[in-house]
């Protein structure tokens, strides 16, 4: 294996936290807040762009929202728009198409590139890459069918998941615990696309959001729930979050360290978040990378960084600076504590 993986030191590196660059509102120019979408998760996309929306204004940002539900291009292109703030989930959102659209056009945009937002969309793919940069993530099997996925589950063992390959907040998400479990799962998961089987790891879930090259502290959940599916991430307030977790402090490190190896595997910049599962021996694994976390009340990247001493407003300040280069202002004030209004 070893001889297969080619600068696996590059890939596994340890973050460097950088210092942030200050800038004013005005450096910013006028910014498309990308929200809403067409994919199945539209409505958290809402609620996400429009908190980050407010965030921004009330920075003085000149920040303005956009609906790419039609037309996305010449309301881009009239709006003489300098940079893109995307807070688009699912599909045209994170899977590197809305990002390959806003280069062609010149637009700096945050989070991930093309590359990087299509690998981390596609579950099964990005799992390869992990598998191959020994990032640990559970044994996988993609299913055309439901024999397929018999035989995947059946050679795995129970309990297994079906999923969609490509989609997100828990949508379209089973747990199986025999084969008479498969059929339904997988015409639910199949609504989406493509269906991926995978070992279910029963254990506590772990959140790990990375800002930049800074890794922050992790957020452990508890819910009532049978998983932490889509009713738990952002309908439910019985949900137990621990952040930072209370595990010793060598697995935190550790934690957030594979976080970042998950990150770098697939190319992954400007934030996200890694998503784990902690078995009963206490091992972690890594369920997927999220390249436009949400953003909304229940969302764990706010928490993360408030945890960290960042505040809802200066996270997504910090998230739009990365798509100014260097090269773009010459001069820049030294003073963190200087107003950016």
């Amino acid at each position: 294996m070893g001889n297969l993986i080619q600068n696996l030191k590059a890939f596994t590196a340890k973050p460097i936290v950088a210092k942030t660059r200050r800038f004013k509102a005005k450096d910013f120019g006028k910014v498309a807040v990308l929200l809403g979408g067409r994919s199945n998760e539209r409505a958290i996309s809402l609620q996400s762009g429009q908190n980050i929306l407010e965030a921004l204004k009330r920075q003085g940002v000149d920040a303005h929202p956009l609906d790419p539900i039609d037309d996305i291009v010449p309301k881009l292109v009239a709006g003489r728009f300098d940079r893109v703030f995307i807070a688009l989930h699912g599909a045209e959102g994170e899977d590197g198409v809305i990002q390959g659209l806003l280069q062609m056009l010149g637009l700096p945009f945050t989070g991930s590139g093309v590359a990087a937002s299509s690998l981390a969309m596609d579950k099964a793919r990005a799992k390869l890459v992990m598998h191959g940069l020994r990032v640990p993530t559970p044994v996988f099997g993609v299913a055309k069918n439901v024999e397929q996925a018999n035989e995947i589950a059946l050679k795995i063992g129970f309990p297994v998941s079906l999923k969609p390959v490509a989609a997100g907040s828990s949508i379209g998400v089973t747990r199986v615990a025999s084969v008479t479990g498969i059929p339904d799962a997988f015409s639910t998961a199949a609504q989406f696309g493509e269906v991926i089987v995978e070992k279910w790891i029963d254990g506590t879930d772990f959140f790990v959001s990375v800002l930049g090259n800074k890794v922050l502290p992790s957020v452990e959940v508890h819910t009532t729930s049978s998983f932490y599916d889509y009713h738990a991430k952002y309908e439910s307030n019985e949900n137990q979050y621990l952040c930072p977790s209370p595990h010793a402090a060598v697995k935190e490190k550790t934690l957030r360290a594979l976080a970042y190896r998950a990150f770098q595997a697939l190319g992954c910049e400007g934030w996200g978040r890694v998503d784990f599962v902690r078995d009963d021996k206490g091992k972690f694994w890594v369920l997927e990378v999220n390249t436009i976390p949400g953003m909304t009340s229940h969302s764990l990247v706010p928490m993360s960084a408030k945890a960290d001493g960042i505040s809802f407003d200066e996270l997504v300040l910090q998230i739009l600076e990365m798509t100014i280069k260097a090269t773009e202002i010459p001069l820049l004030v030294a003073n963190p504590g200087q107003s950016l209004a």
